[in-house]
């Protein structure tokens, strides 16, 4: 059977710090309360999300990369994850902060976990007035100092604030101390990895256990990156039809495109899967004269095999995303 643009079902998850914004802004459809993340495209064991769209309809990542192999994710990548996709891809709205947290490397995670580590990045997508995140130390700590900003429950001021709004854009790599703060509606890409180490949560209590949640910083101490960063903020040009790059790293690719009009994109020499996250607006993907549509907050993935698409928007912002 020939691959196509493939859209997935979502998975809805509930978050002590969830709000409503998936709904009322990207029309998410659930019904749930304080859902905090829609999971887009996952291959996390338990978390699978499935085809939504055409013949491959019901379908998860792991069956289609074991059925298609490289002609999936794109040869290079099927020689090193195998039947694992690399990639998890979601939409963040935090209503209240979330817990400060760190993520361990591959290395640590591996040991630890046995599983990926979790690099990730943000793409703001909406920002109430005055709303911010964490990123980083505002200053290099010693681990002693830092340590000693734990027990006294002074950690927060020693942590780097920052104001944001629609457009900025964050590369958080494992070590680097961060978290989401409220008003916040983000799209977030990330390694296939759940491993979260939580280092400071405000003292709340889950209502649905009537708990504290767990911290781990004896796990995070020998994980963190105890040096300052001039700026923490991703740097990029916005060229109309063009697109320009976000984030590179060594286990994804981010860029970002602003529509007007129509784009060929031709992918014949790219060696990997390509997702389109629509941040604003919509557009149109066109592959051998069938038209997808893909509405400000979808996802659709192109295959590796598929060389060639023409990407049509009146006016419209998507990320492109591939290993």
């Amino acid at each position: 059977m020939a691959l196509y643009p493939l859209k997935f079902s979502p998975l809805f998850k509930y978050r002590i710090w969830g709000g409503v914004k998936l709904k009322t802004h990207l029309n998410k459809d659930y019904l749930e309360e304080n859902i905090g993340e829609s999971w887009e495209v996952s291959d996390v064991k338990g978390d699978e999300t499935t085809v939504l769209n055409g013949a491959l309809s019901g379908k998860t990542l792991r069956a289609l990369i074991a059925e298609y192999k490289g002609d999936f994710v794109g040869e290079s990548v099927y020689e090193k994850f195998g039947n694992e996709f690399p990639l998890l891809i979601k939409f963040i709205d935090a209503k209240t902060p979330l817990s400060i947290q760190v993520h361990p490397s591959n290395e640590i995670a591996k040991v630890r976990h046995n599983a990926f580590g979790k690099n990730e990045m943000w793409y703001v997508m909406q920002a109430d007035d005055e709303a911010e995140l964490i990123i980083g130390f505002e200053n290099d700590i010693t681990k002693e100092d830092y340590q000693e900003h734990l027990i006294n429950s002074s950690v927060l001021e020693v942590m780097h604030r920052e104001k944001v709004r629609s457009g900025d854009t964050f590369y958080i790599p494992t070590g680097r101390v961060h978290a989401i703060g409220a008003g916040v509606l983000l799209a977030e890409i990330q390694q296939t990895s759940d491993v979260t180490y939580r280092i400071y949560d405000y003292d709340r209590v889950d209502a649905k256990t009537g708990k504290k949640r767990d911290l781990h910083n004896d796990l995070a101490i020998d994980v963190l990156d105890f040096q300052a960063q001039e700026s923490y903020k991703a740097d990029y040009e916005l060229e109309v039809n063009k697109f320009n790059t976000l984030v590179h790293s060594p286990y994804f690719k981010t860029n970002i495109v602003q529509l007007k009009g129509h784009v060929e994109k031709d992918y014949s020499k790219l060696d990997s899967f390509v997702i389109f996250m629509c941040v604003e607006g919509n557009a149109e993907v066109v592959y051998l004269e069938e038209t997808y549509t893909l509405d400000y907050g979808e996802t659709i993935l192109l295959p590796a095999c598929l060389d060639a698409v023409v990407i049509k928007s009146n006016s419209a912002k998507l990320l492109e995303v591939y290993y």
